[in-house]
């Protein structure tokens, strides 16, 4: 049986058609930072078909080195002022090419990142990273195929008001735990609902959406696919929320824990491996040796891939006591409460890890768990034994770590990463999260002044 193409994605021939008609006016070509952000140039229509189609772009390569504030960052060898800050190739990977219906007469393309002047791939772009660890897992004879649960909360601040208001005393667009509530979810229709219709006619299938355990705070889940093409629709699906949301007047925050009190948002990682035959490596559960071993190592390896899940200070807030995330590193069968939920029967038997939080960059997250996953199949890594019961009091179970350092410190030491990734992509990523927890380190919060003003 074959499967009908996906609304909304493109073939050059049609990209042209279109541009020839004024149906699009405009290419966005992009790309994942280091933060799972977008990052690009808007090019016209008639530009892109006599130029980048073929020859791609070109943009700074300080871009896979600043940080959130675009801050010229030193210490990375990659990038710095003494080479002179000079150019990348981006080049168009059509496979991606979709109409985007959130915006006017526009289409987007992900782009890869190549060196200018021999057009190598460039080993620390996430992008790369990503397609680098499907090739070892082909290798063994396996694909993988991935989901992202992302939650988040709803704001009827809009971005441009919360910041006047300093992100203080936001309100959120409901007011009570909303868990699977059908009222409140419709109440917050007109912009879900417009997430989903567009994100359906642009090439993202959705599958559901649902209230979230805090106010104003829902679940998207997009549809099941392979992981590079998964990763693809999750970050375009985040800058697409935030466009649509911003056109509302609205605010969505894919923040891991924006509020103290409240829980907060996770990026649920769900995983399946399959042979060269589409059979589902993973069916057989416990019984089968692909399963247990790519378990074994994802969990043997969870400490030192956190950075990956957990990608700055406040991601490890949400590691809280009974918040819905987990706190300590256990396998078990349908259970909240541990950091790996197996779930599903059959074909569809899936890992899902609770580790990753909704601001994880998709393309680290998944690739690190194919790396830790493929190092246990290689080694026949077993897991330790099944966990039943309330994780969360369990206290001989592994903790997650503590915080970014701690998790920071135990990625620099993997001598598994530095195999799987390369001595240079490794470095580059202590060093990126090193300048997060050093950024953070140095800020004075309104915190520190309402403990230690006055009474200090």
């Amino acid at each position: 049986m074959t499967t009908s193409p996906l609304k909304g994605m493109l073939t050059q021939e049609a990209l042209q058609a279109k541009i020839h008609s004024g149906e699009i006016e405009t290419i966005l070509a992009v790309f994942p930072d280091l933060y799972g952000r977008l990052i690009g140039k808007r090019i016209t229509g008639d530009f892109f078909l006599d130029q980048t189609a073929d020859g791609g772009m070109h943009v700074c390569d300080y871009l896979l080195t600043v940080d959130m504030e675009m801050d010229v960052i030193e210490g990375y060898p990659f990038a710095n002022w003494a080479k002179g800050y000079g150019d990348i190739h981006c080049v168009p990977d059509f496979a991606t090419l979709r109409q985007i219906t959130w915006l006017d007469r526009s289409a987007l393309v992900v782009c890869d990142l190549q060196t200018d002047g021999d057009h190598q791939a460039i080993p620390i772009t996430p992008r790369t990273l990503l397609k680098n660890q499907i090739e070892q897992l082909a290798a063994l004879g396996y694909t993988a195929k991935g989901g992202s649960e992302l939650e988040y909360f709803l704001f009827k601040d809009s971005y441009e008001s919360a910041r006047e208001k300093k992100y203080e005393d936001l309100e959120t667009i409901g007011w009570y735990l909303e868990d699977y509530h059908m009222f409140q979810g419709t109440k917050e229709e007109s912009i879900n609902a417009s997430v989903r219709r567009h994100m359906g006619q642009s090439g993202i299938p959705v599958e559901f959406s649902k209230g979230e355990w805090g106010p104003g705070q829902h679940e998207l889940n997009l549809r099941y696919t392979d992981v590079l093409e998964m990763a693809d629709r999750h970050a375009i699906y985040k800058q697409g929320f935030k466009e649509i949301a911003w056109s509302l007047g609205l605010a969505v925050s894919f923040m891991a824990k924006w509020r103290s009190d409240l829980a907060g948002s996770s990026m649920h990682l769900h995983l399946s491996l399959w042979d060269k035959d589409h059979n589902s490596a993973f069916a057989g559960g416990e019984a089968s040796d692909t399963f247990r071993h790519f378990l074994g190592g994802w969990m043997h390896h969870a400490r030192a891939i956190a950075p990956f899940y957990a990608p700055n200070p406040n991601s490890y807030k949400r590691y809280a006591y009974q918040s819905w995330a987990p706190t300590r590193i256990a396998w078990s069968k349908d259970n909240r409460t541990a950091g790996f939920r197996i779930v599903g029967s059959g074909d569809a038997q899936r890992i899902e890890s609770r580790l990753p939080g909704a601001d994880a960059n998709p393309y680290l997250a998944y690739a690190a768990a194919l790396a830790a996953g493929i190092d246990g199949i290689k080694n026949k890594t077993e897991p330790p034994a099944i966990f039943s019961g309330d994780a969360y009091q369990a206290e001989s179970l592994p903790t997650v770590p503590a915080n970014l350092s701690q998790a920071t410190d135990e990625l620099e030491k993997s001598s598994m990463l530095r195999q799987a990734f390369g001595e240079e992509v490794v470095d580059h990523y202590v060093h990126f999260f090193r300048t997060e927890q050093r950024k953070y380190d140095e800020a004075v919060t309104t915190w520190e002044r309402e403990r230690y003003f006055e009474r200090g």
